[in-house]
């Protein structure tokens, strides 16, 4: 198994402009914001060009995270033969960003199609060959049945069988695998394995997160970890692309630093979704650390245990964490936004 991870926007759009650019078959994109306003990565004009060239190209866009999408960019992917389904529920969401070309190559991670991320800090990991980028595949077709999709071909790809993911014994041999998350479903797999791996972490955890607004259930976690002398980095934006988002991400940083809980304060927009225990597993995927991605939003992620794997994870954390500066608790003084947010959370926290 073949990996790379890309650490920001830049970087990941022109890993997947030029596998889109190469494709000879298929195109599979599932993502919550595709916009129309790409100014050095036009996918928009890319994808229709190879629709029009015979490939299969199959879009699946979350409704209101692509609210933004012009009226003509939809008619005009249409038109060049795409198929283009919108995922759309009251509240349950494709939060999930992934991209698999000729069946051969797959990207998972955070980032969106939006021209306002471009100087975001992120991460995705693009996969080659191997039974991940199929199970990738199977997992993109399953969301596709769901939007109403009908091409035969996707639609038998989600229901054949994965002996090696149904047999418990044989993954656990399996030094990475594909994690999906989909609470419509009663799906919880995110919840199940920050649990349980929270709870069995004996030095370090780590995690990275744009949004962080925990459940009551994780701060528990992570305050029993800290009693038994687990060391908890996390990292977060000192300034998110949202102002009440601020307010909530620091209200958290406020209550958790008492408990001894270190956060690193990062310069720059970092849209990441990260988790690593030990310094020997870790997770990537799609998935915030707040309610909406735990409770309500489909997600996805891959789960690594392979060394090469995590020490590539480990040293771009590092270096994000060398241009942070620590959350000091005793010199942050609280704003009168605050005081408000808090009641506000706290009714979130009991509803969700």
């Amino acid at each position: 198994m073949h990996y790379k991870f890309f650490a920001n926007s830049q970087k990941t759009w022109q890993a997947m402009y030029e596998a889109i650019s190469g494709a000879k078959e298929s195109i599979y994109l599932e993502v919550y914001i595709f916009q129309d306003d790409m100014l050095e990565f036009d996918f928009l004009s890319l994808i229709k060009e190879k629709a029009q060239m015979g490939l299969k190209v199959k879009i699946i866009l979350d409704s209101f995270g692509s609210y933004g999408l012009s009226k003509k960019a939809i008619a005009d992917i249409r038109e060049s033969g795409a198929e283009l389904l919108f995922l759309s529920y009251f509240l349950h969401r494709t939060h999930r960003k992934i991209l698999v070309v000729d069946g051969k190559i797959a990207f998972i991670g955070g980032v969106n199609f939006h021209q306002s991320s471009s100087l975001w800090n992120d991460m995705v990991v693009r996969v080659k060959g191997g039974k991940l980028v199929g199970s990738i595949i199977r997992s993109f077709a399953k969301t596709y049945i769901e939007c109403g999709g009908r091409d035969s071909e996707i639609i038998l790809k989600s229901i054949r069988k994965n002996k090696l993911h149904r047999n418990s014994k044989e993954k656990r041999k399996i030094r990475d695998w594909l994690i999906e998350h989909s609470p419509v479903k009663n799906n919880y797999k995110f919840k199940k394995i920050y649990s349980s791996h929270i709870f069995l972490a004996k030095e370090n955890i780590t995690l990275v997160t744009p949004y962080f607004m925990p459940r009551r259930w994780f701060i528990g976690l992570l305050h029993q970890a800290q009693l038994r002398g687990v060391h908890i980095h996390i990292l977060v934006p000192e300034c998110t692309n949202h102002y009440f988002v601020d307010r909530v991400n620091y209200h958290f940083m406020n209550k958790l630093s008492r408990l001894g809980v270190d956060f690193f304060l990062e310069p720059q927009m970092n849209h990441a979704k990260i988790m690593m225990i030990d310094y020997k597993e870790a997770i990537v995927g799609s998935n915030n650390l707040d309610f909406l991605s735990f409770e309500l939003n489909s997600e996805i992620g891959i789960f690594f245990n392979n060394r090469v794997a995590i020490n590539r994870i480990s040293n771009i954390i590092d270096r994000w964490k060398r241009d942070s500066v620590l959350f000091d608790v005793h010199s942050y003084k609280m704003r009168l936004f605050d005081y408000v947010l808090a009641p506000i959370v706290k009714i979130f926290a009991k509803i969700f």
